[in-house]
């Protein structure tokens, strides 16, 4: 169940405008983009953080939704994807990282977000793992070390060592 408290004392907030509470996660204004989810307290690695909720949708549908700039779709397998942009889903305000800290989980009609949690971290975030095709129009601001400066697969990100190689294979110069 989703509250609506004021503050999150764990963290200190941008401004005191919390958007919405989860037993572990607070959403409030975010210093990578918009509205981002912060842990109420330590949260020990494989830990579910929060389900991905909405409703689940054709591939087709959701094609259609993304080209109206939807920005919410999840993909769940194959045939189906999760619209996510419901008042009900706090989970969608989690922001990416190119070092992120969660991983999401397909599970069924959701996603689960479980930590891989990095100690001293306080935003929760996950690689949105976008594909190479139109990266340009999806600039990061994680400000993560190895940052690319484009929401990319995973296998791009710094978990596959430096990004040197695949700035040059993108064409890209350092943001």
């Amino acid at each position: 169940m989703v509250s609506t408290r004021q503050n999150c004392d764990y963290a200190p907030a941008l401004n005191s405008s919390t958007v919405a509470e989860t037993a572990l996660v607070c959403f409030r204004p975010s210093a990578i983009h918009g509205i981002g989810g912060f842990a109420k307290a330590d949260i020990a690695a494989g830990t579910r953080v929060i389900e991905y909720i909405g409703e689940k949708i054709t591939k087709a549908e959701s094609l259609r939704r993304c080209e109206s700039a939807n920005e919410y779709i999840f993909s769940l397998d194959e045939t189906c994807d999760l619209d996510g942009n419901v008042p009900w889903n706090p989970a969608r305000f989690l922001n990416h990282s190119c070092d992120p800290n969660c991983e999401a989980e397909p599970d069924g009609d959701a996603s689960d977000c479980g930590a891989v949690w990095h100690p001293g971290r306080e935003e929760i975030t996950f690689n949105y793992g976008y594909d190479l095709e139109d990266y340009r129009e999806h600039p990061c601001r994680c400000g993560a070390s190895d940052c690319i400066g484009y929401m990319s697969p995973k296998n791009y990100s710094s978990t596959s060592g430096s990004n040197t190689r695949w700035r040059r294979k993108l064409d890209l110069s350092p943001p």
